[in-house]
């Protein structure tokens, strides 16, 4: 047995692997992934009797993490032969990559589970809850033009998003031209697209879509105020040869939606994703705790965070003084807003005293976020 990270000219050797674990996923799809992700992605194996048996694959996004951009990895592939289950593979690519991306100073690696119980163990936790729902569209005249988006388009739609969009998430992935052309090309590989709605020549809404037997998916619809009406119309002009309602993932929020826990986080680098918090506006931290991290025990130490009310940036160092003890995957939960201060001090492990809580309170969380990246 043996494990490494392939050379990018090996990456091909994995395929055979992924058609053998996940048959649901279609050539068309494999041949846009291994053409166009593999060329800049890592991955590691475990190689046994001569071949690849057990894989895990990341997929480089620059993130905007507060007021920084930063090179995070998105964990896909995790896959093992069926017959070399259960000999702790899994964990071992797991433990490898998470290593290799601390000495990278990464903040954090993310993933989409399939289920939650496989990936506590190694402290992720849920941290972008997506809102979904399902809806048959409305019917009328359009008011707007709907066209396939092309290469040509890439530009644009980035400006659109950062225009409009961007400045609502404390976390999401640096939308560029580059962005954009890829999930053109990942959408066109799933039987779809991207649409885009234009008035006057300008674009007022986006949103990607995909076919599936009698399913049609749209995922990430943007459009701007006043102009949900004509996504709904859109939806009910593409689902006409559909029988059932269109799915719709990272919808703007309704009556009718829900919210589904999607992305999990695992904190990597813990002194790099620390120094990219803000405090609140006005507010003065001056805080320590001991931080729990038994799998990167480097982020075993006392951190101090300062700032002062002039300047919210955080200072973040080393002292010896605590004020009370934080698990890794309870300050994951708390820094990115998914549970409140008083949620994770009831957690096992954790000790927060009354002055701490207050100083933690004070910590502008990294959320809302915007992880809609699923391969």
């Amino acid at each position: 047995m043996q494990l490494r990270k392939l050379d990018s000219s090996e990456h091909s050797r994995t395929r055979a692997l992924w058609e053998k674990v996940f048959p649901e996923d279609s050539k068309a799809f494999l041949d846009y992934y291994y053409f166009i992700k593999t060329r800049d992605n890592q991955i590691y194996v475990i190689e046994e009797d001569g071949a690849v048996r057990s894989m895990l694959q990341l997929n480089p996004y620059m993130m905007r993490i507060g007021g920084t951009q930063q090179l995070c990895n998105y964990i896909i592939a995790v896959a093992t032969e069926e017959a070399y289950r259960k000999r702790g593979y899994m964990g071992r690519l797991l433990k490898a990559s998470m290593m290799d991306m601390y000495e990278q100073k990464q903040p954090f690696t993310f993933l989409m589970p399939a289920a939650e119980a496989i990936y506590r163990p190694y402290d992720f936790r849920f941290v972008y809850a997506q809102i979904q729902e399902e809806s048959c569209g409305e019917p009328g005249s359009m008011k707007v033009t709907m066209s396939d988006a092309v290469l040509s388009d890439a530009g644009a739609m980035a400006v659109f998003f950062n225009t409009h969009f961007a400045a609502e998430y404390q976390v999401c992935a640096v939308r560029d031209d580059q962005y954009y052309q890829t999930m053109i090309f990942e959408q066109q590989s799933e039987n779809g697209g991207v649409k885009l709605l234009k008035h006057d020549d300008d674009i007022v809404g986006m949103f990607a879509f995909a076919r599936e037997e009698d399913t049609l998916e749209i995922r990430e619809p943007l459009y701007l105020p006043g102009f949900e009406a004509e996504f709904q119309k859109a939806v009910y002009q593409m689902r006409a040869e559909h029988s059932a309602p269109a799915k719709i993932y990272a919808d703007r929020g309704h009556v009718r939606s829900r919210k589904v826990p999607l992305i999990m986080v695992r904190i990597l680098h813990l002194e790099t994703l620390l120094s990219s918090m803000k405090a609140k506006a006005g507010e003065a931290i001056n805080c320590s705790f001991a931080v729990l991290d038994s799998i990167i025990t480097k982020n075993s130490r006392v951190w101090r965070l300062k700032s002062s009310g002039e300047n919210p940036d955080m200072q973040v160092s080393e002292t010896e003084d605590s004020e009370g003890v934080l698990t890794i995957d309870a300050l994951t939960a708390l820094l990115f807003g998914y549970q409140t201060i008083d949620e994770i001090g009831r957690e096992e492990g954790v000790i927060l005293t009354p002055r701490l809580k207050q100083e933690l309170g004070k910590l502008e969380p990294l959320c809302p976020l915007c992880l809609n990246e699923i391969v």
